[in-house]
């Protein structure tokens, strides 16, 4: 396998996850929907309010490698919900089904060998999409350690869990 095909490999399985942490899908089976909206033991967030600031910020890296005319949000009121809003059941699959069609649009542009992962993006300040797709799975790997202690904390693993 020659070293471009390796890197891409690589990043593939980055932001696929399940190396040294879990999978969005493991991280949310069996989530029980009374405790969606629920804020964790002296804490200010929900578990849905986590995902889907992983989603925001997923969504906007994803915009900022495709859309040449990509606008900065501002951080943190356009990367979180708001701290009183509360998701349905339908909300709550909304979002976990746009983490994971982002990711696979994500994967897509590595996939292709077309792509200059080493190319500096046009509306950044010499940022390429190698150092995104870093961001961006390191940013979600650090929150889904965070959301499986979420769960441990709030009791809401279910039975057999480890």
């Amino acid at each position: 396998m020659d070293r471009d095909n390796a890197l891409r490999s690589h990043l593939i399985s980055l932001i696929e996850g399940g190396n040294a942490h879990m999978t969005i899908t493991e991280a949310v089976k069996d989530f029980p929907e009374e405790g969606i909206n629920a804020v964790f033991p002296n804490g200010t967030y929900s578990p849905w309010h986590l995902l889907e600031h992983m989603r925001l910020a997923q969504w906007d890296i994803l915009d900022f490698i495709k859309n040449p005319d990509y606008k900065e949000r501002e951080w943190p009121k356009d990367y979180w919900p708001s701290p009183t809003a509360k998701a349905t059941r339908k909300d709550w699959d909304g979002t976990i089904r746009k983490l994971d069609s982002d990711s696979a649009e994500l994967k897509k542009i590595v996939k292709d060998p077309k792509t200059d992962l080493y190319a500096k993006l046009p509306n950044g300040t010499g940022q390429t999409i190698l150092r995104e797709i870093l961001v961006v799975s390191d940013h979600n790997a650090y929150h889904l350690g965070e959301f499986a202690i979420l769960r441990q904390v709030m009791g809401t693993w279910g039975k057999g869990h480890r």
